[in-house]
């Protein structure tokens, strides 16, 4: 009970930190990747906000763990209590905090621990998931963003040139022994009887070790994210590099408003986008050349598809929504 709130404080101050950088960066526009390839334009913040929401359930799961495994009980060897008056297990949880577990054997059962180590590893999955698209978005041939990189730092000790993303790829490996801590839990709960000590040897070992484990990566976390590097030209670069694909969504849309039926504008839109990729034209040129789709649609309307304003109009609503889960 007393680690979860040391996590939770760790977690509220990260939480905090990506707040304010997705609120900088909430019109930092860049692509949105699917199968890691260019889809449709996004904002470097609304990728962060998609984090905090992640973190924020992370929050509200780690509270109904603690809620759920600060009981305790005093009930004797079997949990009949027949040794004392149970007004003492009363006042003795009073005094220690906790509540006292109703039906209890000669220990707590194991579920509620196996509950709060799920809540811990799946906040490390949530910040495994951050730590690797940092990881991808650091990679050279990409340059989006870039883990901060202090004066003297060596990434690596045979190519000086290297900068590499070690706090991320160390965070990825950590969330891997949280998992396996989780699934430990898990074992823990089937017991012989009324009790035997298998789960006891191993809470040894598996819960100071996931409480160590977690608070470093969310530390470890809150300072990736605060000197986070962002490089908004090479996003713009990256996005100019496939000619203006990521709007063939918005034309084949339009095109069905415009009475088309879908799989004809999908494959008329289709058509003209293997162009791009074939032949290095630009989206709206090989549209344009395409008397099927120029016979429906005016060139005000393609304006519109082509709007990266139009396309990303809704950001600001999905921002308010998310951050008026905020409650803490």
């Amino acid at each position: 009970r007393e680690a979860g709130a040391v996590l939770r404080a760790a977690l509220i101050e990260l939480l905090d930190t990506v707040e304010k950088k997705a609120l900088e960066h909430q019109d930092t526009v860049m692509i949105g990747r699917s199968h890691g390839i260019h889809a449709e334009p996004t904002t470097v913040g609304l990728k962060l906000l998609g984090y905090w929401s992640a973190l924020e359930r992370g929050l509200r799961r780690l509270d109904a763990a603690q809620e759920e495994v600060g009981y305790g009980q005093l009930s004797g060897a079997v949990g009949t209590i027949a040794h004392l008056d149970p007004e003492v297990e009363i006042e003795t949880m009073k005094r220690l905090g906790l509540q006292v577990d109703p039906a209890s054997t000669q220990i707590v059962q194991r579920d509620r621990h196996a509950n709060w180590l799920q809540a811990v590893a799946t906040l490390g999955a949530t910040i495994e998931q951050m730590a690797v698209e940092v990881r991808n978005l650091q990679r050279t041939d990409v340059h989006e963003v870039e883990e901060s990189f202090g004066k003297g730092q060596k990434g690596s000790s045979a190519m000086p040139h290297k900068k590499n993303p070690i706090v991320s790829e160390k965070l990825t490996g950590m969330a891997r022994l949280l998992r396996g801590y989780a699934h430990t839990a898990l074992e823990n709960v089937a017991l012989w009887h009324e009790r035997d000590i298998s789960h006891s040897s191993v809470e040894r070992i598996i819960f100071p070790d996931a409480g160590h484990t977690l608070h470093h990566m969310l530390v470890k976390m809150e300072w990736l994210i605060r000197g986070l590097v962002v490089y908004p030209e090479n996003m713009k670069a990256n996005m100019e590099k496939v000619r203006g694909m990521y709007f063939s969504q918005p034309v084949m849309l339009a095109l069905t408003e415009a009475g088309v039926v879908r799989e004809d504008a999908y494959a008329w839109v289709q058509k003209s986008a293997m162009r791009v990729w074939d032949e290095g034209t630009a989206l709206r040129d090989s549209l344009v050349e395409n008397e099927e789709i120029t016979s429906r649609l005016d060139p005000a309307v393609l304006d519109r598809c082509f709007d990266l304003g139009h396309q990303l109009r809704n950001v600001p609503h999905i921002f308010a929504r998310t951050l008026a889960l905020k409650d803490w």
